[in-house]
This record gives C-alpha cells, sequence and structure tokens, in this order.
C-alpha cells in the first residue's frame, strides 16, 4: 500500500515505513503529525485517486528530527561592470517516518 501526498508544494510517493526529508514542518520532534492533502492512494492494486484529493484518506507520521539540507552557493555577475557577489542558501528541513496511511 502506497500513497501520494503533498506538502510544501512538492508530491512525495511514500508506503508505511518510509523515511523522508520535507521542508520545515511547525511540530515539535517526536510528535506525531497527519498528512491530508493526500493525492492518491493504492491499496493493494486499488487506485483512488482524488479531485484533487481523496476525501476520506490521511497519512500519519511521527517527526524524527528537524535539520538544515546542504549548502546551495550561486554567483551573481555582471560582466564589464566588475560587479561579482556570492550568495548561499540552506534549507530548513524536517525528518519524518511514515507510520501509517489511513485510506
Amino acid at each position: 500500500m502506497y500513497a501520494v501526498l503533498e506538502t510544501g508544494s512538492k508530491q512525495y510517493r511514500v508506503a508505511a515505513g518510509d523515511t523522508l526529508e520535507v521542508e520545515r514542518l511547525a511540530v515539535e520532534a517526536g510528535q506525531p503529525f497527519t498528512f491530508d492533502r493526500v493525492l492518491m492512494v493504492n491499496n493493494d492494486g486499488k487506485v483512488t485517486v482524488g479531485t484533487p484529493t481523496v476525501a476520506s484518506a490521511s497519512v500519519v507520521a511521527d517527526v524524527v528530527e528537524h535539520i538544515r539540507g546542504e549548502k546551495k552557493l550561486t554567483f551573481k555577475m555582471k560582466r564589464r561592470k566588475g560587479y561579482h557577489k556570492s550568495i548561499g542558501h540552506r534549507q530548513e528541513l524536517t525528518v519524518i517516518k511514515i507510520k501509517e496511511i489511513k485510506a
């Protein structure tokens, strides 16, 4: 059984027991979190596709920890002007472990 859920404007295919990194959630580490925006559920070959979400489906996950992603570096430059600038960014992430899929 697996489901496709949406969080942080991204879609993830998850099954029970999966661990994944999503954009930062406003939940403390060790607490459960329920995802209500479930777009699709596959229950042993029986596929349910939502319009846009499946009405009765939800995904329950445990928040493992909050981390920061690797540093992304960008470089801005305007030729012949002497302008150059280096910019770094680290995304705030939450590590979650999927407990169960309710469909």
